[in-house]
């Protein structure tokens, strides 16, 4: 029988309780429980262990932030959005799928989460997309890819758990993440030629056919709970007309990242209290400026919030049980001397780091593979001399393929639930996002100084 240490032991047996289906989180708890055991500690330390892994200041912002985002769709700030892109750029070459692409990216400064992003805006961007001629997986596989991003631009739900397992500024996070975000996005808009459209099903957006504004379709209010909400008169308006009027619907969503970021980068507050000022923010524009926000979609978004808050915190609480034995077995220590000793090429290391965090990703949720994999990686960023933030950037961006990567790519089951479409459909039109979402990783890892653009703003 193999002699292995309490820390391999508790590694696999987390892989073997995922292998049978066990909630990701109570195969965290149960193989830290298990190596704990080995070990010979006391389990009167699980209490402690607990409450200490999630009595962080800065963790405060996951929930408000997952609550905000999901207001924002709720009170209408996503088809207002999209609304306005549909004018503003909806007659350039490629059509919705620029808008698609677009909205995503602007949608990533709101929401924070890839799985909510794809319910707020995906019925919206896929209905729209299939009327001007994209396929409905390829169109499916956009919005996946884009609210991905999510977790690339700020602000990031990803970004802010790196900075607490780091111990890494979360603004300066923010900032770097900017540039890079951007990059996939012009990237996305370079796949849209993969798309076999065919002709558009009603006219473009400059024509009569499908008023930008318009009503909120069936499937966006089973996924949101809006409620209808009548289509602004752009209809047989000039152009400029019909851009001042759409921005008019859509200026206190358009200022949402504005008044976020803006608060953060200017040191009006930390990007926790920012959680906080973003669900105030989706509060009031809801209840006092578009008056979609009633006491049943409060209730309906109060309680979704809490269950997606109590998912994500309940990964982080036991993956602190983890952290702990990762820690005390020096499981850090073995395997980043492992991992510097397959090459002395820093390069190859970091190929392999990433290629690790791709095959996980097809498997495990972004949350999960930071807590286990970033206590052993982060020794190793720290001996080579890599500047962490520039690593948490390339870390989020290989995470956010992970979202869309079959078999486990959590975008892609709710777009699947939105759709109807199954999943292997979805997932090969995803393939040329795949393709070209790896490009901008390479890109990322290649040129450093690409995520100090901004980045050297606030140092």
């Amino acid at each position: 029988m193999l002699d292995l240490d309490p820390g391999t032991m508790m590694i696999i047996s987390f892989f073997v309780l995922l292998a049978l289906r066990v909630p990701v989180a109570f195969a965290l708890g149960c193989s830290a429980l298990l190596a704990m055991w080995q070990i010979g500690f006391g389990l009167d330390l699980v209490g402690d262990l607990l409450s200490a892994g999630i009595a962080k200041f800065s963790l405060l912002a996951i929930p408000f932030f997952i609550l905000a985002g999901t207001l924002m769709g709720v009170v209408g700030i996503a088809e207002r959005m999209i609304g306005f892109f549909r004018v503003l750029i909806g007659s350039l070459p490629g059509g919705m799928g620029v808008v698609g692409t677009v909205v995503c990216l602007f949608w990533g400064a709101v929401s924070g989460s890839g799985p909510a992003s794809v319910a707020a805006i995906g019925p919206l961007i896929i209905k729209g997309m299939a009327e001007d001629g994209y396929p409905r997986p390829f169109a499916a596989a956009l919005v996946c890819t884009g609210a991905a991003l999510s977790i690339v631009i700020p602000p990031s739900i990803g970004l802010v758990i790196y900075g607490v397992i780091a111990e890494t500024s979360i603004a300066q996070l923010f900032l770097s993440a900017i540039v890079p975000g951007l990059i996939m996005g012009v990237l996305m808009l370079a796949t849209l030629p993969f798309a076999k459209r065919t002709k558009p099903l009603t006219a473009s957006v400059s024509g009569a056919s499908i008023p930008e504004g318009a009503p909120v379709p069936p499937d966006a209010k089973a996924v949101t709970g809006l409620q209808a909400i009548s289509p602004a008169p752009y209809e047989g308006l000039p152009y400029f007309q019909r851009l001042a009027r759409s921005f008019r619907d859509a200026f206190w969503g358009l200022m949402t990242p504005v008044v976020i970021l803006g608060g953060i980068y200017t040191g009006v507050f930390t990007p926790t209290e920012a959680a906080i000022v973003a669900t105030v923010y989706a509060l009031a524009v809801g209840a006092l400026v578009y008056r979609t926000l009633t006491i049943r979609n409060l209730y309906t978004v109060l309680t979704e919030s809490a269950a997606s808050s109590a998912v994500v915190m309940l990964v982080v609480a036991y993956a602190s049980l983890f952290g702990w034995v990762v820690t005390v077995d020096d499981l850090v220590g073995k395997y980043s001397e492992v991992l510097l000793g397959l090459s002395s090429n820093e390069w190859v290391i970091l190929a392999i780091i990433m290629i690790v965090v791709l095959i996980a990703g097809m498997f495990m949720d972004a949350i999960t593979i930071m807590f286990i994999a970033l206590p052993i990686f982060l020794p190793v960023v720290r001996t080579l001399g890599w500047d962490p933030v520039w690593f948490g950037v390339l870390l989020m961006i290989n995470l956010a393929i992970g979202l869309f990567t079959p078999p486990v790519g959590i975008n892609l089951f709710v777009a699947a639930n939105i759709t109807r479409l199954s999943l292997e459909k979805i997932a090969i039109g995803a393939l040329p996002f795949l393709l070209t979402a790896l490009i901008g990783l390479a890109i990322i890892a290649g040129f450093p100084e690409l995520s100090h653009l901004l980045g050297t703003v606030g140092r």
